[in-house]
């Protein structure tokens, strides 16, 4: 009697299964059908039940695999991970019509399960509606109150520079791994915004949170945790999911003793950084009987989070891809190095250097070109229905604008996978924009610190290539140096050692009128 009791009971859960798997894929092709009998949607491979197309993608690197269905499907297709549809635009002017003409329909944030994790909806990156706008408003005026774009954030990447030539002297040639370093140094810059302050590169806690950084981003990319943002239910049973989970929250904690810090010593009258703006608009508000508004302390946290992280990663990565690529081919090194001697000399490098440095320029936007570190963007997301270039994208669809495809784009750019500071260069060596450069993204969601980063990479990289030179590890060719990058969010060098040979003894001496 137990036996057929289990088994009856084991029959019908079977028969559960398959009764709602069934379903699932009547209603997904149902849905597919009726909608394409109605309008004509992106083309794209043919999902499988369930699984969409997870099984025709290469979750190692997304970015090429999508670039080669665009070649079969068009610059518009659609791809189901799982059974979330998604369209992906491919190709500089469909990504600029997209996000800048249709800047509105386009510019929604799509929040995956891993980026809700997280930010909780809060924050300035992850968020949308009337939170993100009022955010990316706060978050601007505060950025340029504080010297984005101006002589004092100038004042404080140059005195970052001598810091991190000291790191770097510290090694006396010898090779080592610089990927923490550039961080270091990159992530200073920002926390003098967010916090007034700057971090020793020994300090344990500093340390700790850009280590923790630096592997979370790294993960936030990996195949699992693909896999999670089509199957969150999986998430406890992923040892990545488990470990990105536990850096996020020691961080959350890190960044919330800093607040509670700087709350203590706060004075109204003399607003010293991003947070003290936050708490005194927080306090301004409260005073003003306004309670419901997005000036709290969860929001305060995660908006910090966003900004500290986005500061660091991309400006850090893109140095180290930049010296990189200089050890690799060491004559644009000597053609950069030739250039900083010529027009600068032995003194400091100023912003205002670089529009007599056309060469330097075109490198260092070389540099973003090819590292193209942010490959996908950031998710965005359909505000409302839309017709593009003659497809129909409902309301709340997922929108990958395949920034690989726009910065490769045979198109636009003469040798498009080759390193090739030309790009940039008119036939006299007088720098160029390309229309097509768009490594910080465009329209309504593009980076807020683009002026910040571009400075950033300006100041650090000259002053390196000022002092030093940099070489393969003894013994190791240029042509051996892989630029294979690792798999993540962001695209980051595969771990490699360089040499920072010493080009003088003296280096340019510390501003201190800045």
């Amino acid at each position: 009697m137990i036996m057929l009791e289990d088994l009856f009971q084991s029959s019908t859960s079977v028969s559960l299964l398959v009764a709602i798997v069934c379903l699932l894929v009547l209603h997904l092709f149902h849905a597919s059908f009726t909608s394409q009998g109605k309008k004509r949607e992106p083309p794209g491979p043919k999902p499988l039940p369930l699984l969409g197309n997870l099984l025709q993608l290469d979750l190692n690197r997304l970015d090429r695999c999508l670039v080669d269905l665009s070649k079969i499907y068009g610059p518009v297709f659609t791809v189901y991970f799982g059974l979330k549809k998604t369209v992906v635009l491919a190709g500089y002017k469909t990504v600029k019509q997209a996000l800048v003409n249709h800047a509105e329909e386009f510019g929604d944030r799509e929040i995956t399960p891993i980026f809700y994790e997280f930010n909780k909806g809060q924050g300035i990156l992850f968020s949308n509606g009337d939170l993100w706008k009022e955010m990316k408003r706060f978050a601007l005026t505060t950025l340029r109150d504080f010297g984005m774009g101006k002589k004092i954030s100038e004042g404080e990447t140059i005195k970052e520079c001598h810091y991190l030539l000291e790191e770097f002297e510290q090694h006396e040639g010898k090779p080592f791994n610089n990927a923490l370093t550039m961080n270091y140094a990159a992530s200073n810059v920002i926390s003098t915004i967010m916090f007034g302050k700057r971090f020793e590169y020994k300090d344990p806690v500093f340390k700790a949170m850009m280590e923790k950084d630096y592997e979370s981003i790294r993960m936030s990319g990996s195949a699992s945790i693909l896999i999670y943002n089509v199957f969150p239910w999986l998430g406890p049973c992923l040892k990545n999911w488990r470990i990105l989970m536990k850096n996020v929250e020691v961080n959350r904690e890190e960044i919330k003793s800093i607040i509670a810090d700087l709350k203590e010593t706060m004075n109204p009258e003399k607003c010293r950084c991003f947070v003290d703006a936050f708490l005194t608009r927080k306090l301004n508000l409260e005073e003003s009987g306004i309670q419901d508004s997005h000036y709290h302390d969860d929001n305060l946290v995660y908006s910090v989070m966003n900004l500290f992280a986005a500061g660091t990663a991309t400006t850090g990565n893109t140095l180290q891809w930049g010296l990189l690529f200089m050890a690799k081919y060491p004559h644009f090194q000597d053609q950069v190095r030739e250039e900083l001697s010529r027009v600068v000399g032995s003194r400091q490098v100023r912003l205002e250097d670089r529009k007599n440095m056309p060469y330097t320029d075109a490198v260092i936007h070389e540099i973003q070109r090819l590292a193209n570190i942010v490959p996908m963007s950031i998710p965005h997301k359909t505000s409302r229905d839309v017709n593009f270039q003659g497809f129909f994208i409902k309301e709340g669809t997922t929108v990958f604008p395949l920034l690989t495809s726009v910065l490769h784009d045979e198109s636009e750019w003469e040798s498009p996978n080759s390193f090739n500071p030309s790009h940039f260069l008119d036939r006299e060596g007088k720098f160029i924009r390309r229309e097509a450069f768009m490594p910080f993204s465009a329209g309504r969601r593009a980076c807020l610190g683009e002026s910040l980063a571009r400075m950033e990479l300006f100041l650090f990289f000259t002053s390196l290539l000022q002092c030093f030179r940099f070489t393969p590890p003894p013994g190791v060719k240029e042509e051996d140096l892989d630029l294979t990058p690792g798999v993540g969010f962001i695209l980051t060098p595969s771990p490699h050692e360089l040499c920072a040979v010493a080009a003088r003894k003296e280096k340019p001496a510390r501003t201190r009128e800045m």
